[in-house]
């Protein structure tokens, strides 16, 4: 399967298309998030992609009661969104979006990767938890729940693996080629090490859509998938 996933955090559809065109057949998986969102034109871009015949992530990560929660992905569904992020909330409502979710693939945040220990400590965790910790706890109680995986960084993707022998999805963000400036994610990764920890999907937004030549940034990006799966015992999710 497809294992590249590129995120369209623009301010604007005219930059969304654009990109989707240029990237072409190279990319067939789409992060549209809450910048889209707030444009006006979030639905806008997702019946273009679908009249590409591209499959859709709504990174929109929902966090509310059981019933707004149940109600909110009843109306996407006619949308034919392919995945879908909520925030880790309590068990019950995880239930009730899993019965709910059809065909569609709902996965958990479980720490932003933006976040560290230290962050955790700031937000009132008890501070002998770690991230890891928390990741592998938020983990459980969404396989549990019937969810389909976890939104995790590649760090704590093999520690899932080996806890939860299940055919579970993690999807990964904050995949790297080199250090970019300024980055605001603190759990980053490249694409070798994210397979093999067993990430499912890589996302990758700014190191191919702000490069000189996004669509041979992409293609540097599935090369790289392609060999470290070739090379790889593990990745088979």
């Amino acid at each position: 399967m497809e294992k590249l996933i590129v995120a369209l955090d623009f301010a604007n559809i005219d930059q969304a298309i654009e990109t989707v065109d240029l990237l072409d057949d190279e990319v067939s998986f789409y992060k549209i998030g809450l910048e889209l969102m707030m444009s006006g034109k979030y639905f806008e871009v997702i019946k273009y992609l679908k009249q590409k015949n591209k499959k859709i992530f709504a990174d929109l990560k929902l966090h509310d009661i059981s019933q707004t929660m149940t109600k909110a992905i009843a109306n996407l569904l006619q949308y034919q969104i392919d995945l879908l992020t909520i925030h880790c909330t309590n068990f019950q409502t995880m239930q009730e979006c899993a019965k709910i979710k059809g065909s569609m693939k709902i996965v958990g945040v479980s720490v932003l990767t933006n976040q560290d220990d230290k962050d955790l400590w700031m937000m009132g965790y008890d501070q002998k938890l770690k991230v890891e910790q928390l990741v592998k706890l938020k983990t459980k109680m969404v396989l549990d729940a019937g969810l389909d995986g976890v939104v995790s960084s590649a760090n704590e993707a093999m520690m899932l693996r080996k806890n939860f022998h299940q055919d579970f999805l993690i999807i990964t963000p904050g995949i790297r080629l080199n250090k970019i400036s300024n980055d605001d994610q603190k759990r980053t990764a490249d694409v070798n090490q994210a397979i093999n920890s067993g990430s499912s999907y890589l996302v990758v937004g700014r190191p191919i859509t702000q490069s000189q030549d996004p669509k041979s940034s992409a293609k540097k990006f599935n090369q790289l998938i392609n060999e470290a799966i070739a090379n790889s015992s593990t990745n088979k999710y």
